[in-house]
């Protein structure tokens, strides 16, 4: 056998490959492995390589630094109770359609939507007394009270405007949500709602901050707004003259009195004296007649019994602020006192800015017949 060359497999030499050896038994030659002579000790075989597993996701989030993702503030919403959030039927209603909607881009929109459909307010309410403080934006608003009938409760109305569109948009769901209730209603309102709408995954930080110093200052002013009020109402009623009959002939009219046209148009108001030098009194009639087409209407200036007020656009040109409202209409039928209300401030939206009160006691033809 020939042992001068090392055996070759692709030109690389292999040692310890089979040599041909004769088995005594066999009858022929059989390949048989070959193991080398013992030498040198062989060098250990290395350690199989472990990769380092990564943890699963759920430890991996526990162990991270608290830090809440999407997804976590959105698990928080869901969690949120509504009903224990005390809040108005709107801002109940708008709480759970704002939850409904699948995405944020969708509630964003909708937020900038509300704030084009926000109504225009009088510069009378851009005053440094309305401005809300710890805005990004610039963001004013005021309101007034009007009582719906002798004995009842107050109800406030909201104006108000911002110049950040996405808080105007905000302002606008809270105006909407918190106008015709009570102070009590307002008051008791947990500003939790925005996590159970969802909206709150829109703010930012300083946005948030700015909501909740808004939500603060509605529920402040209805209070101060209903104070007033009531004071200037009851002060009137203590000399006598809640109406204005004795010390101001003409500022208040009657359908069933004094408006000639009444029998000739059923018992419909169709006109009223105008008073010189009295915009505001001139013009709530004037609007409330010509919609309202009431069987019965008086409108008693009661703005002698409070010394004006700041901001108060109507004071400041002709001395009003203060009214008292009786109305009898078949427009209010099947309406109920908010609803009725709400009809009555919506038709004053240019004059309830300009004003600091308006009492209201609205009745359908059928309840004083």
């Amino acid at each position: 056998m020939r042992t001068g060359k090392p055996l070759l497999i692709a030109g690389v030499p292999i040692a310890g490959l089979a040599l041909h050896s004769w088995n005594s038994g066999g009858g022929g030659g059989v390949a048989s492995a070959w193991a080398p002579a013992a030498g040198p000790a062989a060098r250990p075989a290395r350690r199989p390589r472990h990769r380092r597993r990564r943890p699963p996701a759920a430890t991996a989030a526990a162990a991270a630094p608290s830090r809440p993702s999407a997804a976590t503030a959105l698990s928080s919403t869901v969690d949120v109770d509504v009903a224990s959030l005390h809040l108005t039927p709107e801002l109940e209603m708008m709480t759970n359609a704002f939850a409904s909607i699948p995405d944020e881009k969708t509630r964003h929109k909708q937020l900038l939507h509300m704030a084009s459909r926000l109504p225009a307010v009088d510069d009378a309410v851009r005053v440094p007394e309305n401005k809300v403080p710890g805005c990004l934006s610039t963001v004013h608003v005021d309101c007034s009270a009007t009582k719906e009938e002798e004995g009842g409760d107050w109800a406030v109305n909201y104006v108000g405007d911002s110049d950040g569109l996405l808080t105007k948009g905000l302002l606008a769901l809270l105006i909407r949500g918190l106008s015709g209730c009570t102070p009590e209603q307002i008051e008791a309102v947990d500003p939790k709602f925005v996590q159970a709408a969802k909206i709150s995954q829109t703010l930012t930080p300083g946005r948030n901050n700015g909501f909740l110093n808004m939500l603060a200052v509605m529920k402040k002013k209805a209070s101060d707004a209903v104070e007033r009020a009531d004071g200037v109402t009851n002060g009137a009623a203590a000399e006598g003259n809640v109406n204005g009959d004795a010390e101001k002939p003409g500022e208040d009219i009657d359908g069933d009195a004094d408006v000639q046209s009444e029998g000739d148009d059923g018992g419909v108001v169709t006109t009223f004296d105008p008073v010189d030098g009295k915009p505001m009194y001139n013009a709530i009639l004037s609007t409330l007649i010509s919609v309202l087409k009431p069987t019965s209407i008086r409108l008693a200036d009661n703005s002698s019994q409070h010394a004006g007020h700041a901001g108060s656009k109507g004071w400041e040109e002709s001395g009003e602020s203060h009214f008292a409202l009786e109305v009898v209409a078949e427009a209010f039928e099947g309406l109920n006192l908010v609803k009725r209300h709400q009809l009555i401030y919506m038709l004053l939206g240019e004059v309830m800015p300009k004003i600091h009160a308006l009492e209201i006691s609205a009745k359908s033809t059928s309840e004083v017949e």
